[in-house]
């Protein structure tokens, strides 16, 4: 009746069971909380190539290699049930051939304890910012947002765009290479 098997098997059920209602209250302390701060993009350059694109049959694709200041506080969105948080820069933009293109140019995982103050001057574009034509030329809709995923310990896991959207027009000229 009251083995020790018993016994441990009732301990352990209550545990679990006392583990789930502290996980479930760490959950339902912070579900509600306001995750979105003032974001301030700032672009310092923009450069415009035409490259051959080895994907096509020779057709050629824009390149746009962009230069950037980002100032953002963090802080506010750290709290006891935040593990990380995965911080990246996107562009948005339609063309002809797409009504809207999506592009990360640039992100960075902040682990709680990291500086969660984002202060960056004149940072490139981390990855490669490709259009699938030349839809990037003379562009006037390009727009710019600083986004993050909250990576909590226990919970959804949201989405959160920055207040604070930057929307730039692209050259009307590409920038010639120089070749030796």
């Amino acid at each position: 009746m009251n083995t020790v098997l018993s016994r441990a098997n009732s301990l352990f059920a209550f545990s679990l069971s006392v583990m789930a209602l502290l996980t479930f209250g760490c959950f339902i302390t912070t579900v509600f909380k306001e995750r979105s701060v003032p974001v301030s993009i700032i672009i310092s350059r923009v450069t415009l190539k035409n490259l051959e694109d080895f994907t096509g049959p020779r057709e050629k694709s824009d390149l746009a290699i962009v230069s950037f200041d980002i100032y953002a506080d963090l802080q506010n969105i750290f709290d006891w049930n935040v593990k990380q948080l995965f911080v990246y820069l996107s562009v948005e933009y339609s063309t002809k051939n797409n009504a809207l293109n999506q592009v990360v140019l640039w992100d960075k995982i902040l682990l709680r304890g990291d500086n969660p103050k984002l202060f960056l001057k004149d940072m490139k574009s981390k990855y490669f910012f490709f259009d699938d034509g030349n839809g990037l030329k003379a562009n006037r809709n390009i727009t710019l947002t600083l986004s993050w995923n909250v990576i909590p310990n226990a919970g959804i896991l949201p989405l959160i765009t920055g207040s604070g959207r930057l929307s730039v027009p692209f050259p009307d000229t590409y920038e010639t290479t120089k070749s030796y």
